[in-house]
């Protein structure tokens, strides 16, 4: 096998992992069968193409920022910083180490350079380091390759006609971000950290920054309002009318009646009437395609549809990406060039069984011209299938992803639904009553957004004004006013894109940050008590920090840097400015913020570990123990050491295990969830005597009786 070192001189071409790697030297090769080598144990390979290229992946990011000189992880405020290798910041990141060195001897044989990282702010960082500390300050005659799928067309493209130098503005917007958040991430989370460390006399990581304070706030802000909300009754009537021996559903015109008296009185009057229909409103309107996916509006999407996690979405779509079966995911963008030649896409689609139809039809429209929406990316399009189908088993999820951003982007080709709304007033003696309809005339996008598409069909008989119709029974519902909803992974992600907070990248790791520390719970987003000490502190002594609007107007200083209306020094300087009185003031009031956040600490660990009420005694809790003589983990009831209650149940020894909160159907018993693997869980009630249990094992013995002979 060749090796790089006997070669003559070549062309180092850095890509952003080793997938990326793998598909580009397939895409140059001239055979597209590249040789893999390895080095350190860094896979690389070796394509032939008039010229010997060497495609070299990293792992991410191989260099972060870090303190200049090294402390104590209590130590702060800190504001000097500089770019090191990971495996220097960071004691997980030591695999790094030896891929520099590989990246770095493989560079000593380049005579040309050629960035193929992602064309983002995060890839334009990850090629720019590697160019000037592993290749030894390259960065300013490396050349730049901008493709936005792993597709071998766009690939051969990217490099036959690659961007003469690197994108020098988003490098320094991208360098700022990552500093401007080290600066606030670091100082802030070890005030908060230290603090509670030096009362407690315990570690436990607290975490804030620049973006995850104000998205704490948002979860905080809306549970203190669900807390403190004070329910106002108020009364709803509806009246159950027959039409063609089929009964249906009317609103009385006063949505929410306000008093007992009111509401009575329109009861009295309703009951044992008939009523008739005095008006008919017919209206006709047409729906309009939806807009092509950016990754805001997949990641929401895919939650409402699935109930995955934004992060997940990113995840799997970066997965899709890398197997060249969709465009780069994370894009602001709601636009379809023409360039990316949506007939071939269609084509291409069209081998597949499962979207032969529907390409076809669009195939064989007279123009192919999508719906976009307003906002664009100058880097990269929408995210759009490729057209290539998958040479290997996708998983259910991947698979889920993949449907769900072929069929948007059938529908936004296609012609706008034509939708029908009716609107029936009732008169029930001289009260009115709206009996609402709908109905799709012509199902347009809709028929390419199966079974994406939610357009609920309300059906009604054909009815005429002046008819008489049979009340079969009034009804005056008691209800109270509710408070806002809790927040979702989805209607997080679209506050934080309201808001212009965060980046499309960080956006879903800051929301699985929040769930990582402990500060929030459940899929309906809960605050614990931690995150709301947590915030408690923050607004009162470093206030602006959590601010919307000031983290807002941090984000467009660092936008502005692309533009060169800011300078990366002054943005560096102003925060330096803006946290060094924060830090002051947390320092001077170390204990009394210890106590609070120590108190809420412990608080917060043992709700984690409680289970529930002791089904024996009543009084006590049962929660998660460990024997002092063995360190097992057992279930035991707190007056277990007080000697009051002896109810216990053993746990298995292996995976979490996380209390559900809620009881068995079967028998009431408290109920808990054990994962041994991240895709393996199930719900165990504690119960021994549980029918379900019982169940269970009379089909056992009954499955395992030996089977007599005929």
């Amino acid at each position: 096998m060749v090796c790089a070192e006997k070669m003559g001189k070549y062309t180092l071409i850095i890509t952003e992992k080793p997938d990326a790697a793998k598909r580009i030297a397939t895409a140059l090769d001239e055979k597209e069968n590249p040789k893999r080598l390895s080095e350190k144990g860094m896979p690389y390979y070796i394509a032939t193409r008039n010229k010997e290229l060497v495609i070299v992946p990293a792992l991410g990011h191989l260099y972060t920022v870090a303190e200049e000189e090294r402390s104590v992880r209590t130590h702060y405020p800190v504001f000097h910083f500089k770019w090191v290798p990971r495996y220097i910041a960071e004691r997980d990141a030591k695999q790094t180490r030896k891929w520099l060195e590989a990246i770095s001897k493989l560079a000593q044989g380049a005579d040309a350079f050629i960035d193929a990282c992602d064309y983002d702010i995060e890839g334009s960082i990850i090629g720019y380091n590697i160019l000037k500390y592993a290749c030894n300050g390259k960065e300013n005659v490396s050349k730049r390759m901008k493709y936005s799928t792993l597709t071998k067309e766009e690939l051969e493209k990217s490099f036959a006609q690659p961007l003469p130098h690197l994108d020098f503005a988003l490098i320094e917007a991208g360098l700022t971000r990552h500093e401007v958040d080290w600066l606030y991430g670091i100082n802030l989370s070890r005030a908060l950290t230290t603090a509670a460390k030096n009362q407690s006399g315990r570690y436990t990581t607290l975490s804030t920054g620049r973006v995850q304070g104000p998205t704490l706030k948002f979860i905080a802000t809306r549970e203190k309002t669900i807390k403190t909300h004070v329910p106002t009754p108020y009364w709803t009537i509806k009246a159950r009318i027959q039409i063609d021996n089929q009964t249906y559903e009317t609103q009385h015109e006063k949505e929410k009646i306000t008093t007992k008296h009111e509401a009575n009185t329109i009861l009295n009057e309703c009951k044992e009437k008939n009523g008739q229909v005095k008006k008919i409103e017919t209206k006709q309107f047409q729906q309009a395609p939806p807009f092509p996916f950016d990754l805001g509006s997949l990641q929401s999407e895919a939650y409402s549809l699935f109930g995955y996690t934004p992060k997940k979405t990113s995840d799997i779509a970066q997965h899709l990406y890398l197997d060249a079966l969709i465009s780069y995911p994370r894009t602001n963008s709601q636009k379809l060039p023409a360039t990316i030649n949506c007939e071939a896409i269609l084509k291409s689609l069209s081998k597949a069984s499962e979207y032969r139809k529907l390409a076809t039809e669009l195939l064989a429209r007279s123009e192919l011209r999508p719906n976009e929406g307003k906002l664009d990316d100058p880097a990269h399009p929408a995210i759009y299938p490729t057209g290539k189908l998958s040479t290997r088993t996708l998983d259910a999820s991947e698979r889920s992803i993949w449907d769900l951003i072929i069929r948007r982007f059938l529908a936004v080709f296609a012609e706008p639904a034509l939708i029908q709304s009716i609107k029936a007033t009732i008169n029930i003696n001289a009260h009115r009553f709206f009996l609402k309809g709908k109905r799709t005339l012509k199902e347009g996008w809709l028929h390419y957004y199966k079974p994406y598409a939610r357009s609920k069909e309300a059906l009604l008989p054909p009815i005429k004004e002046g008819r008489f119709v049979t009340v079969k029974e009034v009804i005056c519902d008691d209800k109270f006013t509710q408070p806002p909803p809790r927040y979702n992974h989805r209607t997080l992600l679209k506050r934080m894109e309201k808001e212009e907070i965060g980046t499309k990248a960080t956006r879903g790791d800051i929301i699985q940050t929040l769930f990582d520390r402990k500060y929030i719970k459940d899929r309906i987003m809960i605050a614990t008590d931690l995150s709301l000490e947590v915030l408690n502190v923050l607004e009162k002594n470093c206030k602006t920090i959590i601010s919307i609007k000031f983290t807002r107007e941090l984000e467009e200083k660092m936008n502005n840097i692309q533009t060169d209306r800011e300078k990366r020094e002054q943005v560096i300087t102003d925060t330096i400015k803006t946290l060094k009185p924060v830090i002051e003031k947390l320092k001077e009031k170390e204990k009394i913020i210890g106590e609070q956040l120590a108190e809420a600490i412990k608080k917060s660990k043992t709700e984690e570990r409680a289970i529930g009420t002791c089904p024996t005694c009543k009084t006590g809790m049962l929660t998660i123990l460990h024997s002092r003589k063995t360190g097992k983990r057992f279930i035991g009831c707190t007056n277990y050491f007080k000697g009051l209650c002896k109810t216990s149940f053993p746990l298995p020894q292996k995976g979490n295990i996380k209390p559900l909160n809620r009881t068995c159907y079967k028998c009431g018993w408290p109920t808990i969830q054990v994962r041994v693997q991240r895709r393996y869980a199930w719900t165990l009630c504690l119960n021994p005597q549980c029918p379900l249990k019982e169940a269970r094992r009379t089909r056992i013995e009954v499955q395992n009786m030996p089977q007599r002979s005929n």
